[in-house]
């Protein structure tokens, strides 16, 4: 599948992390040349669906709109709501080169079904990166391999956009409790969309079963969260739901959200 690649490799510093990026730029009052007020706005979109909140976000933003695609259970719906919408919306996922062989099944499966090229952002190999930073860096300093093969493409993936849409909800995580449906974010300098931030798992399913929406299928091997193989697991009973992302580490962020 073309993509588009990124191989400029950033060298950790000292720590093992990649180095700082100049600062965001401040948030902006205008969109489009129309004043906003994020506030108002945002209070405006928490009373409305995620269908209705996508839809405003395409009327403010298309096609400087660059949909985030993980490929789990919340990417699969956003796709099925914005190609409703606006079958030209764009997609484009990090392709971390650790992803599980279900995962990419399901980038495939979902371009098959609505015609969509996802634009592919990677960083430098993983031989290349444990010739410079050492083996299994994933264990060693995982919030530098994070930054190496997920935030530093990021950077490039969101150049020129003046928003990203994620499937962040606030059932994911605390850290993830007060997420807005819509803000600025100030991480990457650009407005950020998170129209399923009020969604529970049953309406996630719900939605999916309904429409027939192709899913990952690690989802039923019991990964209510997915990322890469190496840090990946099923977390056990009673844990929560990003509990198998970085199993052997105290970590619950990549660094993207």
């Amino acid at each position: 599948m073309r993509g588009i690649a990124v191989e400029a490799a950033t060298a950790p510093n000292a720590t093992g992390a990649p180095p700082a990026r100049p600062r965001a730029r401040p948030e902006p009052s205008h969109v489009n040349g129309r004043p906003i007020d994020p506030r108002e706005v945002n209070e405006r979109l928490e009373a409305l669906d995620a269908e209705r909140v996508i839809e405003w976000a395409i009327e403010s933003f298309h096609p400087r709109l660059y949909f985030a695609c993980s490929f789990q259970k919340t990417t699969s719906v956003v796709i099925d709501i914005a190609q409703r919408i606006e079958p030209s919306t764009r997609f484009f996922y990090l392709d971390t080169d650790l992803l599980f062989d279900q995962t990419y099944a399901t980038r495939d499966a979902l371009a098959g079904r609505y015609g969509i090229e996802f634009d592919r952002f990677h960083n430098i190999s993983v031989e290349e990166q444990e010739r410079l930073y050492g083996a299994r860096l994933w264990e060693r300093q995982p919030d530098a391999c994070c930054g190496i093969r997920k935030v530093e493409p990021m950077r490039d993936a969101l150049a020129g956009i003046e928003c990203w849409v994620s499937g962040v909800r606030r059932v994911d995580s605390r850290t993830r409790a007060g997420a807005a449906k819509f803000g600025w974010d100030k991480r990457f300098g650009l407005w950020k969309l998170n129209p399923l931030a009020d969604w529970t798992d049953e309406e996630v399913w719900s939605y999916i079963s309904e429409h027939d929406v192709p899913y990952n299928p690690l989802h039923d091997a019991g990964y209510p969260s997915i990322g890469c193989t190496h840090c990946t697991r099923p977390p056990g009973n009673g844990a929560g739901r990003r509990d198998g992302r970085w199993a052997n580490a105290e970590k619950t962020e990549c660094g993207l959200n």
